[in-house]
């Protein structure tokens, strides 16, 4: 693995790589016809991990680059944010897989740059600086970030449940929520303080409004003298017209009943029209809380933009039925895989 991560190429008089650093991968496989094909995978989250585990076998080089040295396990991140689990449970070192995956290296480094032409990657990494990453293959499996739906100054006062930091934070704004109404005299600040509103209701704000409302009924009642944390006050928005809207509407009915059942209150239909420390605007009606988390709407990693390629409304890449960039070049070897590497969700019909 020792040539799968080189420094930028060294130039001679003409501005041109030397021969120690071949312009091209293609230049580069037949000077060394016995080298084995380099798989660069961007991003340890299920999809890398997969590609990376299922490369295993495979006669390759395989390097996994994340900007985080751990997997997260989304779908129970939401109970590192409601005290429920701590960040351990719920995150695993990515090099672990190195050491029963011989064939693998991982490295600790952001991605910057993304040069198809040249088949190589420019990363950057605290202490060591910027280097220069060449490839074969490159899968590309960078994950999702929040979307604010163009309202970017949002993020300020209502953070969303991406990471374990975020989770960490998150948690923490909750607690801190109910340690303030304790203390609190002023019966409208500590209503505030105790009022909690999630914007979005697919499944990280139903399960986060459900682990809230438990938290607040059963773990906290006993907790404090001077608040009754089961009056809690919790809020689930969305601007659709159900709750769950990508599920079955039967599975959607069935969650709202629950979710009532526990105290939350749903509105449906409802676009938030500000966010700020006072709370949400929503259809000219201000709701006043302390503690605004932001659950709705996802949006491509910026990586992807790297790429210049065609892509969606929603800033999906546009690929081929083979999950490959259109402009991407296959090598005319017999070594050439079948199917181009993944590089994100295909498009629709009409964008292809």
């Amino acid at each position: 693995m020792s040539d799968i991560v080189s420094r930028s190429p060294s130039l001679g008089a003409d501005d041109t790589p030397t021969d120690a650093q071949p312009r091209s991968e293609a230049a580069a496989v037949a000077a060394h016809p016995e080298r084995k094909p380099r798989i660069v995978i961007i991003g340890g989250g299920f999809a890398g991990v997969a590609a990376a585990r299922a490369l295993r076998k495979s006669n390759a080089e395989v390097a996994l680059i994340d900007r985080r040295n751990h997997h997260i396990f989304q779908p129970l991140l939401y109970q590192v944010a409601t005290a429920v689990l701590s960040p351990s449970d719920v995150a695993a070192p990515i090099r672990q897989l190195a050491r029963k995956q011989k064939n693998l290296s991982v490295m600790l480094a952001e991605v910057t740059g993304v040069d198809l032409k040249s088949r190589s990657l420019t990363i950057e990494s605290d202490g060591v600086g910027t280097r220069i990453v060449p490839f074969d293959y490159l899968i590309l499996a960078p994950g999702m970030q929040a979307s604010y739906f163009g309202h970017d100054e949002f993020a300020e006062h209502a953070p969303s449940l991406k990471t374990i930091a975020d989770g960490e934070a998150i948690r923490t704004k909750i607690l801190r929520a109910f340690e303030m109404a304790e203390l609190v005299e002023d019966p409208a600040e500590r209503a505030r303080l105790l009022t909690f509103v999630l914007v979005g209701a697919g499944p990280t704000g139903v399960e986060l409004a459900a682990s809230i409302a438990q938290g607040a009924a059963i773990t906290l009642r006993s907790n404090f003298r001077n608040i009754d944390p089961s009056k809690t006050s919790i809020t689930l928005l969305d601007g659709a017209k159900r709750i769950l809207p990508s599920f079955a509407e039967s599975l959607s009915r069935k969650a709202a009943r629950r979710l009532e059942r526990l105290g939350v209150r749903i509105l449906t239909e409802a676009l938030v029209e500000k966010v700020d420390q006072h709370g949400v605007i929503v259809a000219g009606r201000r709701i006043e809380s302390a503690t605004v988390l932001w659950t709705a709407g996802v949006a491509p990693a910026p990586i992807l933009k790297l790429l210049n390629a065609k892509s969606d409304r929603a800033g999906r890449v546009c690929v081929t039925p083979f999950l490959s960039v259109p402009t991407t070049r296959r090598y005319s070897s017999s070594a050439t895989p079948r199917h181009s590497p993944r590089t994100a969700a295909p498009c629709p019909a009409s964008l292809r």
